[in-house]
């Protein structure tokens, strides 16, 4: 199947990852996560999108963005943290080349259930790697800001997060408590699925609705459990 040409909708959340190229590592110190970190907060001010959700692995990232306003700023966005970082790892480690791996992989995502199970699957990361035995105790995420243990400055809050609560501490406990309950079984492998093809993952509705405005088709054909508050 041929590829699709890149195309992003403003006011979208997307699930992004983009790796080191031939799955090398991108980071080598902390020093190296806080400046990628940095780079995020800066790529905000200039191409403005939403950071819902991230974590920084060693050898890749997955982010959540919207793009606010603009169709292009996701693009420009990715565009100029891969440069940023790239520049600034074989200037420090004194190496050349491609620090990344291609183009990064994206998949839209519908503001309901599902991108807060999107985010669950991005935070859980260093669990599933056997880093860290529990999300809270991995810095680099985004996990941390959510459930009150740290401060972000350049995270935003999705409306569906919002809505766990009427208070900034009643969010966090619901959001703690959701996140360690049972994860059906086909979440996940959906997830990485879309994120994989670049298809959409949500509801109908929502697909119907990307399938138009794209004219494309996304074929996911597996139904699965739908993701469980």
């Amino acid at each position: 199947m041929g590829r699709y040409a890149r195309q992003t909708i403003a006011d979208v959340p997307y699930h992004i990852i983009n790796r080191g190229n031939n799955h090398q590592p991108i980071f080598f110190g902390d020093d190296d996560f806080h400046f990628f970190l940095e780079s995020l907060a800066l790529a905000k001010e200039k191409y403005p999108c939403r950071i819902y959700s991230f974590v920084f692995m060693t050898n890749h990232v997955h982010l959540i963005l919207e793009p606010v306003t603009d169709n292009n700023n996701l693009a420009y966005f990715m565009k100029y943290i891969s440069q940023r970082h790239g520049q600034y790892i074989n200037k420090l480690y004194k190496r050349s080349g491609t620090l990344w791996e291609g183009r990064f992989k994206s998949s839209p995502i519908s503001s309901d259930r599902y991108l807060l199970s999107c985010s669950r699957y991005i935070e859980m990361n260093p669990v599933r790697a056997g880093i860290v035995e529990k999300p809270d105790d991995y810095i680099f995420s985004s996990y941390g800001a959510k459930v009150g243990l740290r401060e972000l400055k350049c995270l935003d809050y999705d409306v569906f997060y919002d809505s766990l609560g009427n208070t900034t501490d009643a969010r966090q406990i619901a959001y703690q408590r959701w996140f360690y309950e049972s994860i059906p079984d086909a979440e996940w492998d959906l997830i990485r699925e879309a994120l994989q093809r670049n298809w959409a993952y949500g509801n109908n509705r929502f697909k119907e609705q990307l399938e138009m405005a794209l004219d494309r088709k996304f074929e996911l054909k597996k139904a699965g459990r739908k993701p469980k508050m």
